[in-house]
């Protein structure tokens, strides 16, 4: 060994697949064993080490540690004392596997807007089933996503609330997947303006999805023909029954916000990370949530966080005249008395 040289000494690496069962797997990192590989082989070629000389992380590993930070939101000391390796190490694996999930490979394979035909139908149909609503192909929201305070453009990033946040626009499905994602606004962004500057706003402005889909989405969106709003003053009969329709089926997206944060925890308290990088965070945990769906993983039972309520956000937003229009006509011929079984 060189003069003056200090010897470098090497945490004992746990064997967490060998540790627990697939119930405390699913308690600790959000997924069973079979989930876990699975992640790390979709993962592989971009997280698994040139080398094994030096103590290097495998990619079970490296997956594992950032697991456990997106499921609990600790300190990533905490998480590198859990699995055997230094702070800057989780640093350096967390960056890592979050830029492999968020690849336009991974994002484009797990979550995507439908646009086949019988893809289409059948989502029209399951959320027709809960609600009388027909039409649907997605629900539309936007979640505040709670950041440190960040060192440029500050005020940008305090929300309405009064925290810095960024503010993550989110469209799912009738089978509770998210099918559109949009994690890189400041706070202080007004839900329409995300949505007018989104890829979403352009598929449905050029057509490229059937006239017949509508998203639903609260009273912070402009109505349009393809995005219905509820009546801010509903009169009796139709606007009552639609208003009551659309209400039960737009709890489907907070009940999914809820239950990505109950599930990731780092979503639900702040992320200490800069804006661009607790972007990541956001659109790995939609990855993953669905993930999550696509392998029928249930939800860990270590306390509840309660999903966002329905409500408006106090920002009124003229409609277009012709989606205004739209929305009475659609009242009238599908929430009359003799269609509407909530009378």
């Amino acid at each position: 060994m060189a003069a003056g040289r200090l010897p470098r000494y090497f945490n004992e690496r746990k064997p967490v697949l060998n540790l627990y069962n697939d119930f405390e797997l699913v308690e600790r990192y959000r997924f069973d064993r079979n989930s876990i590989e699975y992640i790390t082989d979709l993962l592989a070629k971009d997280i698994c080490p040139l080398t094994h000389r030096s103590q290097s992380v495998d990619a079970v590993t490296k997956v594992l540690v950032t697991l456990r930070y997106l499921a609990t939101g600790k300190f990533q000391l905490c998480s590198g004392d859990d699995h055997g390796v230094s702070q800057p190490t989780v640093s350096r694996i967390v960056q890592q596997t979050l830029d492999s999930l968020t690849s336009n490979e991974i994002i484009k394979r797990f979550i995507k807007f439908p646009t086949d035909p019988n893809e289409i139908r059948r989502h029209q149909q399951r959320f027709y089933n809960v609600a009388n609503f027909p039409g649907v192909v997605g629900i539309i929201d936007g979640t505040h996503i709670q950041i440190q305070a960040p060192t440029v453009n500050e005020n940008e990033f305090v929300n309405r609330h009064r925290y810095h946040s960024m503010n993550t626009q989110i469209v799912v499905d009738s089978d509770d997947r998210i099918i559109d994602v949009v994690a890189r606004w400041p706070g202080s962004t007004h839900d329409s303006r995300i949505l007018t500057n989104s890829g979403l706003h352009q598929l449905f402005e050029h057509h490229r999805v059937p006239v017949s889909c509508h998203l639903l989405g609260d009273s912070a969106y402009p109505c349009r023909r393809w995005i219905l709003t509820p009546f801010l003053r509903p009169l009796p009969g139709p606007q009552t029954n639609y208003n009551r329709s659309h209400k039960k089926i737009r709890s489907c997206v907070e009940r999914v916000i809820g239950q990505m944060k109950r599930r990731f925890h780092v979503l639900h308290g702040e992320i200490r990370l800069r804006p661009e990088k607790a972007c990541k965070v956001t659109i790995a945990c939609a990855v993953l949530h669905n993930i999550c769906k696509e392998r029928d993983l249930p939800l860990a039972d270590d306390g509840h966080i309660q999903g966002e309520v329905p409500g408006d956000d106090g920002v009124v937003v003229n409609p277009l005249a012709a989606g205004a229009q739209y929305r009475q006509l659609f009242a009238i011929n599908h929430f009359s008395c003799k269609h509407s079984l909530f009378m």
